[in-house]
């Protein structure tokens, strides 16, 4: 029997309605191997469109047999602080992350959720960016699957899709769980998991089709991710994960990319994924 696990989803005012639908489906009713609970952090105060979507989570519409516990925030906390709320709420020590525009793919879980229980503490897979449903797919988001190549990775990019993580949350408390970090929450995440010697991996296997809109380039730059993104190389440095050049150079590189235009931003991006 497969070990148990919960997915942790954190839905806010400013999710589509029929994107959240969706998603929820994809990981409940629609997966091979079914997770044992739904945890999903209502993150402050949501519009009807969302309200309606959540009566009929909580009618099992969309979810099926699985059980669903919900976290209701008074107030709008952030991406991070969500999280953390939700994983008090988990019951199990496997927790498969989910956004609330996403697709998981129909076994995605049955592939990462036995490499968890076999040993990992962390694995994510490769994805696949689309605009709508009925599109077509876009580029595909591949990353290195042996722990010394994500090790590597790590000082100079994020070596995880998070919206495909799956991890024990053991791993994630001792490494100090979310931290708020603006878009950059993960990413600081699993640093400390690396430099705390959790056991990580990826599978080059496309497990999720993550949403991108209108607008996606221009989120990944401005004076607001740069902010973060200093702040990240920062703790960085501080912290030992980067040497004094590693982190002059992502100063530099990294820096530089939230700033330029947004059509130079969008063409070094799809320079650093492959179409498909």
């Amino acid at each position: 029997m497969a070990e148990p696990f919960s997915v942790l989803m954190s839905v806010y005012a400013g999710d589509r309605p029929a994107a959240f639908a969706a998603a929820i489906a994809s990981v409940t009713t629609e997966q091979t191997l079914s997770p044992s609970e739904l945890v999903l952090v209502v993150d402050g105060p949501v519009p009807a469109g969302i309200a309606a979507v959540l009566r009929r989570v909580e009618a099992g519409e969309l979810t099926g047999t699985v059980p669903v516990r919900l976290v209701a925030l008074p107030g709008n906390v952030g991406l991070a602080l969500a999280l953390e709320e939700g994983l008090d709420a988990c019951r199990h020590s496997i927790v498969a992350r989910a956004d609330a525009d996403d697709l998981s793919l129909a076994h995605r879980f049955a592939v990462q959720v036995p490499m968890v229980a076999g040993g990992l503490d962390l694995v994510g897979s490769a994805l696949v960016e689309f605009a709508e449903e009925t599109g077509p797919d876009g580029v595909v988001r591949e990353l290195p699957v042996a722990a010394a190549d994500i090790a590597t990775m790590a000082r100079f990019r994020d070596p995880f899709n998070h919206p495909t993580v799956v991890y024990r949350r053991e791993a994630v408390r001792s490494a100090g769980g979310y931290e708020h970090l603006n878009k950059m929450e993960d990413y600081w995440l699993f640093a400390r998991m690396i430099m705390a010697g959790a056991a990580v991996a990826n599978t080059d296997q496309i497990l999720v089709r993550y949403r991108v809109g209108a607008g996606a380039y221009d989120r990944r730059g401005g004076f607001e991710m740069l902010r973060s993104e200093l702040i990240l190389q920062w703790h960085f440095r501080r912290s030992g994960f980067t040497s004094i050049g590693q982190f002059a150079r992502n100063v530099l590189v990294r820096g530089g990319y939230r700033l330029v235009p947004v059509w130079l931003r969008s063409g070094a991006y799809r320079r650093m994924v492959r179409p498909r």
